[in-house]
């Protein structure tokens, strides 16, 4: 019986197989030794499911790289509620004179984890379930480890995470009460990592790609079908999301590929990241480009910097993934936004004051985002924007305490 999917490297176009031959090639191209790829479906593109109850993996099992539905792993997660912003419509309007609509994706309420990380950490423990692999590692800020250890336990599955030594102690010790092993590095995020290579590879663990990992691409991708079907068929025209690394942006440019390839209309998000000027070399990177004319081979011009930031989970001063973020921004008439941290704590009192909703810091870095691009005059008047906050307040009892004095 012929395989449901293809992974096809995207750096010389060979078809890798399927997972079980992408692990048994140590995650790479056997051919150029790549370690990006993505999945090709043979099956058509699901009919709109609205008011589906249920795992993501569920809903769009047919087009996921998953062969049994009895490998699922899932805590209900993936079809995230997305509410209407009131309180900001009517600040961008009274305040700057811009009529837009206002979207804000609630992954503080799904099940799981409550961030954004859940469905990439479903689609990695349902995937491994399948392939009987018991042993995996991982390198995170925070976010992404808790996600994994969280979803790895459940399915059985021994998880190592290594976290730099910055990381936010509730992660740390929300991913050592999963049962799960928690390495704290004396070093930043680039040790962690380094860190985490070493062990695997001593072991012979199977350890997470990173942002590019096609584990966590397939799974995140189908949030662009998720926009479609809330948005009836229409992609809303801004995207807003705080930064370290960028697996979702990736994820919705293939989301959107994916569907155009397929007949269906659909246009990418203007795509607007955001960093804290405490953390902030993507920005930096992008202003530099900017200012050239975005020169032959600007995205590979980067700087690496010493974060001086206490948002643990926005803290990658070596921005790796930006030759693969930053095109997909330009390709979307997006742009990279800067805001102050010293500002962070004050706006979310604002947040919870104006609209009763408490969010974690990289959650508010991402509205402070769309606030500074409505006050740079960024956002057309009649525009659908979504804002994809991170977490929610119970991910960090240190800002929360700020955030009460």
């Amino acid at each position: 019986m012929a395989a449901k999917y293809r992974l096809i490297c995207t750096q010389c176009g060979h078809d890798c197989g399927t997972f079980s031959e992408w692990f048994a090639n140590g995650q790479k191209c056997p051919k150029c030794s790549c370690a990006r790829a993505e999945g090709e479906y043979s099956a058509d593109i699901p009919a709109p499911k609205k008011g589906f109850k249920g795992s993501f993996l569920e809903k769009y099992f047919d087009i996921l790289p998953l062969e049994s539905r009895e490998n699922i792993v899932s805590f209900g997660e993936g079809c995230v509620p997305i509410e209407r912003y009131g309180s900001l419509e009517k600040w961008a309007r009274e305040e700057c004179g811009v009529e837009c609509e206002i979207y804000l994706v609630r992954n503080d309420l799904s099940e799981g984890t409550g961030t954004f990380k859940d469905p990439a950490a479903a689609m990695a423990a349902s995937l491994l379930k399948e392939h009987g692999i018991n042993r995996y590692c991982i390198a995170s800020t925070g976010n992404s480890a808790t996600a994994f250890a969280c979803y790895l336990a459940k399915a059985g599955i021994a998880c190592t995470v290594f976290m730099p030594i910055d990381a936010s102690p509730d992660s740390i010790a929300q991913i050592r009460e999963y049962g799960q092993e928690c390495v704290v590095v004396n070093g930043n995020y680039g040790a962690a990592k380094a860190a985490a290579a070493k062990v695997a590879a001593e072991n012979g663990w199977l350890i997470c790609g990173g942002n590019t990992d096609p584990i966590r691409i397939e799974g995140k991708r189908t949030f662009v079908y998720e926009l479609l079907e809330y948005f009836d068929g229409r992609m809303p025209d801004y995207y807003f999301q705080a930064v370290a690394g960028g697996t979702m942006p990736i994820a919705l440019d293939k989301g959107a590929r994916e569907l155009a390839s397929r007949g269906v209309d659909v246009k990418l998000p203007r795509v607007m990241l955001v960093q804290q000027d405490g953390c902030d070399p993507m920005v930096q990177a992008w202003e530099r480009a900017t200012k050239t004319g975005f020169p032959e081979g600007w995205e590979k011009n980067f700087p690496s910097i010493e974060p001086k930031t206490k948002i643990s989970i926005l803290s990658a001063g070596t921005p790796g993934m930006y030759p693969i973020v930053a095109p997909i921004v330009r390709k979307s008439g997006g742009t990279f936004i800067r805001i102050k941290e010293s500002e962070v704590v004050p706006q979310g009192r604002e947040i919870w004051r104006s609209s009763n909703a408490q969010f974690g810091p990289a959650s508010v870095v991402c509205i402070m985002g769309f606030i500074e691009a409505v006050r740079k005059g960024l956002i057309e008047n009649g525009s659908k924007v979504l804002l994809n906050p991170g977490e929610g307040c119970t991910r960090n009892s240190a800002f929360m305490q700020e955030m009460t004095k």
